[in-house]
């Protein structure tokens, strides 16, 4: 099925009948974004971190996800597909509770999301995506930049985002859900 009318609001039970690979993230009805396949650059920085959180992960309660994964972030098992309005597909997210992982997507808050920025999806990420997740109680956002090679993390506190750091390649970036967890950025920022 083709693209709905820009003006039509969009459900996920829309987006189900589209052509199957097609990513599309959607707020309030809306897509917000449908950018091609991300650089070899983006994919090898979010490998090295996806790999380091799947081995310590490994054994444990929580799971990480790397894009493209739909994740509904305001619906519950009880919402129906008409009815959803909002998903993202962040480029990585780690959930802890079982019960939101489904078959074909995540249903409800991610503990910790990441995102990769390029030059199509930095306002986005940014402040969008950075509001959304605030909003729906993402306990930890990490903000990667591939160019000038940092990350930003930024942990809820009182429902909005404070940072916590900003953490560069030859710097170790710990991750607060997890006391002891941390990744040495030497690792992920190579040269290519």
């Amino acid at each position: 099925m083709g693209l709905p009318d820009k003006k039509t609001p969009v459900t996920y039970a829309d987006y189900l009948t589209w052509d199957e690979g097609l990513p599309c993230e959607v707020l309030n009805g809306e897509i917000i974004n449908m950018t091609p396949s991300p650089t070899p650059r983006h994919q090898d920085i979010l490998g090295g971190i996806y790999t380091e959180f799947r081995a310590f992960l490994k054994g444990k309660a929580c799971r990480a996800f790397i894009a493209p994964i739909d994740v509904c972030l305001f619906a519950t098992d009880e919402t129906k597909e008409t009815e959803i309005m909002d998903w993202l597909q962040p480029d990585l997210l780690v959930v802890c509770d079982s019960n939101k992982i489904k078959e074909k997507r995540i249903v409800g808050v991610p503990d910790m999301v990441m995102e990769v920025l390029s030059p199509s999806t930095t306002k986005t990420d940014r402040v969008l995506k950075f509001n959304t997740y605030a909003k729906a109680g993402v306990k930890e956002y990490w903000i990667v930049d591939p160019y000038h090679e940092f990350i930003e993390s930024f942990r809820l506190h009182n429902n909005s985002y404070e940072r916590t750091g900003q953490y560069f390649r030859s710097d170790i970036i710990p991750l607060s859900l997890f006391e002891d967890f941390a990744i040495d950025l030497s690792t992920i920022f190579i040269d290519d």
